[in-house]
């Protein structure tokens, strides 16, 4: 993915807070919420198109069990996205799912305590 105006794509520790912590648990919740907010103010998808897919994801992950409890929620609002940005074109589903193999491996080769760098077109 790379840099767009108005897409803050390296949230890093300036997660947004209020009077409890952090908005977010993690900065990748927090960019999945800025591309998805702004990918609704650009016209890419409307807010309707987009409380139905995310409402779909919930209720899919509830009819595999899953507790929804809160701490899983960013995962269904990623998951909506990626399947509304592959049906829209914006990022095609074979694409997201060798860029996540991509991080996947990067991760796992990663020491402990070291920051994931991804390095593209590494097999």
């Amino acid at each position: 993915m790379t840099e767009r105006p108005g897409i803050p794509l390296d949230v890093g520790d300036a997660l947004p807070r209020d009077a409890g912590g952090p908005v977010f648990r993690e900065p990748w919740e927090a960019q999945a919420f800025a591309l998805a907010v702004h990918l609704v103010e650009s016209g890419y998808f409307d807010r309707s198109e987009w409380a139905e897919a995310l409402g779909e994801e919930i209720r899919a992950a509830q009819g595999r069990g899953d507790p929804d409890r809160g701490g899983t929620y960013y995962q269904h609002w990623l998951r909506a996205l990626e399947r509304l940005c592959a049906a829209k074109g914006l990022a095609p589903e074979d694409a997201v799912l060798e860029r996540a193999e991509e991080w996947r491996r990067a991760y796992l080769d990663t020491p402990h305590g070291e920051p994931v760098v991804l390095r593209r077109g590494e097999g």
